[in-house]
């Protein structure tokens, strides 16, 4: 049986962080138990055993970060033995194969064996082991202050900590060799690490841990150097792979969303249910999108080299905003559904993107995007489209303004702006138009979106 690798979670997934592991040395597991929780570029999600057998080893714990393919794990099989020397090449940092070598050397040939650690310990005064001089010392206190990569020929002893503590150390430049934890069998928490962060001096522009600071408060005349995060990485990636090839163009309109406005007061006075289930202004948004698709087809495509690529069904997807960045889980086959599983899948997506629990297929693809900063008080925008979807809808909040009824009286109405990115290859002026009129008219007649 093939000892276990890091799987590949996501199409831009080049390396994966170990976040916490579901099972223990020597624990049964079972095909498509849950094994680990893994975080990619993209999210934090749930990894499921491949095989039957036992975990007779870990390669990678807690907080490890490795490249896809490279091994994490072995689950023996009935009758299996562990690969020893792969496994302890794998934590020493040492080839297979030059390990195998040594081994097979003649006896007059090998070293003599290095004294043990104790020994060494008691020979090596401190100062040698430390290193000689302020830049030995200064290096040598950096190593202890960052956990060596796997790999490496001595590894560093390892701090009971939970994956959120060691997540926010690392955002707050906590050493956690220096923290006392309060956890169970002095395991570090999260408490314990912004308490720390709270009473450690920081030296201006540099953390405890050599890392790059977090958002701190700067002083007059200083500057942050912020290190990338995987996702913010792709974000980028992916902004410069729209914009440069993608010619864009904007379409505005604006709806009256008295209607909706009603609406919603209609299911409240009607007894809806909790919070959580309460049908709201994004819903209808979502739903109408997804139905004037349906009624304007061409527009539910993508460009692709010599052909437009027109999609049976809508795949709508909805752009979260996480703390790394953005997320945009996707709704399958949003045609078939109703208002109010729209609403319930869109707000389960949303949830466990923010507390990056989405499996790989949830965020990939998608016909569309729609992305709203109303709730966050943007009156309107433009958004940049997602490649290869055709086009994307950025939707503004809604506002109370002065309007002239049909009776020629100035009275107060409601507001929203919403704005149609297009990629001009797939999607011309009058088609864009097209749209738009079919989705504002669904949007002030909200009764056609419970049908």
């Amino acid at each position: 049986m093939p000892e276990i690798q890091m799987p590949k979670l996501s199409d831009t997934m080049s390396e994966g962080t170990l976040v916490a592991w579901k099972k223990k040395k020597g624990d049964q597991v079972s095909a498509g138990e849950v094994l680990a929780e893994i975080e990619t570029d993209k999210a934090t999600m749930e990894w499921e055993s491949p095989e039957d057998g036992t975990l007779a080893d870990i390669y990678v714990q807690e907080g490890g970060k490795v490249n896809v393919g490279d091994k994490i794990a072995f689950i023996r099989g009935e009758g299996e033995e562990a690969p020893a020397q792969e496994a302890s090449a794998q934590k020493k940092g040492k080839e297979p194969d030059s390990a195998g070598e040594k081994k097979n050397k003649p006896q007059a040939e090998t070293e003599k064996p290095a004294p043990a650690r104790a020994e060494q310990e008691e020979i090596a005064p401190p100062q040698q082991k430390r290193g000689e001089g302020a830049v030995s010392a200064a290096l040598d206190e950096e190593k202890q202050q960052k956990p060596e990569p796997i790999g490496r020929e001595h590894e560093q002893p390892r701090v009971k900590a939970s994956p959120v503590a060691r997540r926010i150390a690392s955002e707050l430049g906590v050493d956690l060799f220096s923290v006392k934890g309060t956890g169970p069998e002095g395991r570090v928490t999260e408490t314990d690490v912004r308490a720390a962060a709270k009473s450690q001096p920081v030296a201006a522009g540099v953390s405890p841990a050599g890392k790059q600071p977090a958002r701190l408060p700067l002083q007059a005349g200083e500057s942050a150097r912020i290190q990338l995060s995987g996702m913010r990485k792709i974000i980028a990636q992916r902004l410069v792979e729209s914009l440069g090839p993608v010619p864009h163009f904007y379409l505005t309109i604006e709806i009256n969303a008295g209607p909706l406005m009603e609406a919603r007061e209609e299911l409240k006075s009607a007894g809806e249910g909790a919070d959580a289930a309460k049908i709201t202004v994004n819903d209808f948004v979502l739903k109408a999108a997804v139905m004037a698709a349906v009624k304007v087809p061409r527009v539910n495509a993508s460009f692709d080299k010599e052909s437009i690529v027109q999609y049976a069904d809508v795949d709508l997807g909805v752009a979260v905003a996480i703390e790394d960045g953005l997320l945009t889980p996707v709704i399958r086959d949003a045609q078939d559904k109703s208002l109010r599983e729209i609403s319930a899948l869109a707000k389960d997506l949303a949830h466990r993107a923010r507390n990056k629990r989405m499996k790989p297929e949830e965020f990939q693809g998608g016909t569309f995007t729609i992305s709203n900063l109303g709730g966050m008080g943007i009156d309107s925008f433009s958004a940049v489209i997602n490649p290869p979807q055709g086009f994307i809808l950025a939707v503004g909040k809604i506002t109370k303004v002065p309007v002239i009824d049909d009776c020629d009286q100035l009275v107060v109405g409601h507001r929203m702006s919403i704005t149609m990115s297009c990629d001009h290859r797939v999607i011309d002026g009058a088609l864009g138009a097209e749209y738009l009129k079919e989705l504002r008219h669904l949007l002030e007649n909200p009764a056609l979106l419970m049908v």
